[in-house]
């Protein structure tokens, strides 16, 4: 059972691991690829958020934002691996920061083929947040193993 729960957790942490590396490699000077991809999707999502809670997103270097981002994917996916929950909390944050900023489906027509693409996607990423869910709860479901106390043998009493 441990075995399985171990390959379990390196094939879950896998794809974080994998996708912090290549974000990693091309990172640069401004960020990559990552940084112009998201950039434009982040300018929509702080427009949203302003104009439906009135409250403005601060301004942020959006290479400071992949930088965390594959810093929690990273350093999350490595502790995940060894069973921590604050790998699987790193995990969870970084999910819920970026499923809806990356997979805007929202902006998009129905009928059009960007919103079917992000849609597909924004569901997997959120089967992936339920399961780092699952795992917390699992993991906070068991009880801590407790010591056994040594009780003294009568019998060894030497007088």
């Amino acid at each position: 059972m441990a075995f399985t729960s171990f390959v379990g957790r390196v094939l879950f942490a896998y794809l974080f691991i994998l996708s912090a590396w290549q974000e990693f490699n091309d990172f640069g000077t401004d960020g990559g690829l990552a940084a112009k991809a998201l950039r434009p999707k982040f300018h929509t999502f702080s427009g949203h958020v302003l104009t439906h809670t009135g409250i403005k997103v601060p301004e942020v270097e959006i290479k400071h934002v992949v930088a965390a981002s594959f810093g929690l994917k990273g350093i999350g996916g490595v502790l995940f691996i060894f069973g921590s929950s604050l790998g699987a909390y790193l995990l969870l944050l970084n999910q819920a920061l970026f499923i809806p900023v990356l997979y805007d489906f929202y902006n998009y027509d129905v009928e059009k083929k960007e919103f079917s693409e992000l849609f597909i996607n924004f569901t997997q990423n959120l089967a992936l947040f339920g399961a780092l869910l699952f795992y917390i709860g699992m993991k906070n479901s068991f009880p801590r193993r407790q010591l056994k106390k040594v009780v003294p043998n009568p019998k060894d009493k030497t007088i």
